[in-house]
Formats: structure tokens, C-alpha cells, sequence
């Protein structure tokens, strides 16, 4: 870990489009690295170096976290913190950090979920673990369903007023309650940023309501597990590979849903061929085509893999045909 990281000159050289989140004046780069897998205390903390290292170079200004990611939870915000202190604490006016709060975090009452006992905590101990005075984006990370959701939009509206953080967001929010928080941060003079929900090619729920929406009221909008975890790659084409997420025990990706899904995988993987990309380049890139996107949000575990994902930039373009024969195969 001790090597001297000097950052890429031309980073800002057009290679990473940044589009406008929503109706505000925050940019975000069209690809976003997530630190969710791959960055916690069970990982190698090397190859988490290189890759945030890439990123960056790459144009890739925002690093998405939350208090729960590692595993053990917190270290990956530990790890991202010491790997800022050595190498990026002088470019902090160029990053995009976010965080959140909802998951489980710690033992007893106010661990998880909504209270603003837990959310405000939960953002002291996300900034101590990291080592920053403030993070970009603070989300709650799902809603509360025994919490008033103005308790838990009040406490993002906190956050920003004591500088804690710059922008509020919601993650994980179905349509209705994305309205009611967006109307209420709005009247907290805390307008809600972004909205991060789950999309991909194989789970498209956010088109039936939400984006509408965020369109509504110019909220952005960043996508996670847009390659559904892994299943949108070349790993699953010809069955389960023993390291992969699917066939190990603690993942959240289960044998069973590949199985289910791997017709439709081997005909998108086949149309993707007619494209020039890989699966999973043109899996971003079609969760990229949605006009509501800002961002799309790609883990990854090697140096190489982010490479082959930030390919997909090279061809976003859909023709009408190819959108129609995707509609048919999902």
C-alpha cells in the first residue's frame, strides 16, 4: 500500500460524460464506482487501492457507500477513508462521496431503519470512520414503515444544515413514498437530490411509476446492481462457477435465480455480440439510455473488470429495433 499514486493529468479529458442530476447544479459522472462488495475488511485491500486509483483516473468522481457495507459493517467506509487520507486528500473538492443509513448497523433499538436517533448517529459514526468533515450525498437507504417519514426526511434535512452533508437523498423508495419524502424535503428547504433504486435489464420495476416521479419533480436518479449481480455477464453462460456470487454461501444471489433467468441472459448476451459489446457493457449501457438516469452505479473486483465496464460508455445508442427485440427477450 505504500506505492506513490499520481493521478492521471487527463482524467477531465471528455473520455467520462457528466450529466445533470436532476433539475440541480451537481454533475455526476455517467458511471459511478460502489464500494458495496469487494471493499470490506474480508477483502484485499491492494487490489481495492488499484481500483479506486483507476476510477479516478478514469473520470470517475463519485464513490457511492453505506454505514453497512463490508463485510464486517463499516469497514468498507474505513478502508475508503484510509485510502483517501493517503492518496486523494488533496483533491476532496473533486470527489462525490455518499453515504447512507437504514440497514442494520448495531445491536439494540436504534441500529437500523428510520428514527432520527439512528440516522443522525449513523452519519457521525460514517464521517469518523472515514475521516471527512462532510459527505456530498447522505441518503436514507430504505424506508421506514412504523418511522412518520417526516422524522426521517427532518434528520437528512439536519444532516445538511449542519454541513454534514451537501445533498439529501432516498434509496430503495417506491414511487408513492418517494413523492410524499420529496414533497417534504422540499418544504425542509432540503430538496431531494437523487434516488437510488435498484435496475437492470431483469428487474425493471422502477418504470412503472417512480421514474415518472423523479421526472416530475427533477429529482436524478442512480441505478444499483445494473448488471443484477452478475447475472448480466459472461460469468453464469455455461453454469455456476464455484467463486462466483451465486455459488457462494453468503451472497445474495442464489443458484436458483440464475437458473431461472439464463435463457433470457444467453439471448441478450447474443444481441450484445451484434453490438460489438460484452453482456455486461451493453447492460449499462442500456440502464444509461433511460433519460431519468444521471448515473449508474458498477462494483467491481479487479482493476481489469472496471476497464471492460467503463467500454460500455463507447456505444449508449440503442435503435429503436434493438430496444424492441430487448422488450421481447425481458
Amino acid at each position: 500500500m505504500s506505492h506513490i499514486y499520481t493521478h492521471d493529468p487527463d482524467r477531465y479529458d471528455g473520455r467520462m460524460p457528466y450529466n445533470r442530476c436532476g433539475n440541480s447544479g451537481l454533475k455526476l459522472p455517467a458511471i459511478s464506482l460502489g464500494l458495496w462488495h469487494n471493499f470490506g475488511g474480508v477483502d484485499n485491500m491492494d487490489a481495492a487501492q488499484a481500483i479506486v486509483e483507476h476510477a479516478f483516473d478514469s473520470g470517475i468522481t463519485h464513490f457511492d457507500l453505506a454505514n453497512n457495507y463490508g463485510p464486517p459493517p463499516g469497514s468498507a467506509e474505513s478502508n475508503f477513508g484510509d485510502m483517501y487520507h493517503r492518496h486523494f486528500s488533496n483533491h476532496r473538492h473533486e470527489l462525490i462521496i455518499s453515504t447512507k443509513a437504514g440497514y442494520l448497523m448495531w445491536d439494540g433499538p436504534y441500529g437500523e431503519w428510520g428514527s432520527r436517533k439512528y440516522i443522525l448517529n449513523s452519519l457521525d459514526q460514517s464521517l469518523k470512520r472515514m475521516q471527512i468533515d462532510y459527505v456530498d450525498v447522505f441518503y436514507h437507504h430504505r424506508p421506514d414503515p412504523d418511522t412518520p417519514l417526516e422524522e426521517s426526511m427532518g434528520a437528512l434535512a439536519s444532516a445538511v444544515q449542519q454541513g454534514k452533508a451537501l445533498y439529501a437523498g432516498i434509496s430503495n423508495y417506491p414511487a408513492d413514498k418517494a413523492a410524499e419524502a420529496i414533497k417534504i424535503l422540499k418544504g425542509l428547504n432540503t430538496p431531494c437530490l437523487i434516488h437510488q433504486p435498484r435496475y437492470s435489464l431483469l428487474d425493471r420495476w422502477i418504470e412503472d411509476g417512480l421514474t415518472d416521479v423523479l421526472d416530475e419533480y427533477g429529482v436524478g436518479c442512480i441505478t444499483f446492481s445494473p448488471l443484477a449481480q452478475g447475472q448480466l455477464t459472461n460469468r453464469y453462460l455455461n453454469g455456476i462457477p464455484k467463486s462466483s456470487r451465486a455459488g457462494k454461501e453468503h451472497g445474495f444471489l442464489t443458484e436458483n435465480q440464475v437458473n431461472v433467468n439464463i435463457d433470457k441472459v444467453r439471448k441478450l448476451a447474443s444481441l450484445a455480440q451484434t453490438r460489438g459489446q460484452s453482456l455486461a457493457q451493453m447492460a449499462l449501457a442500456w440502464t444509461l439510455a433511460n433519460p431519468t438516469v444521471t448515473s449508474t452505479l458498477v462494483g467491481a473486483s479487479s482493476v481489469k473488470q472496471l476497464q471492460e465496464n467503463l467500454e460500455c460508455l463507447k456505444n449508449c445508442e440503442f435503435s429503436a429495433e434493438e430496444l424492441a427485440m430487448i422488450n421481447g427477450i425481458v
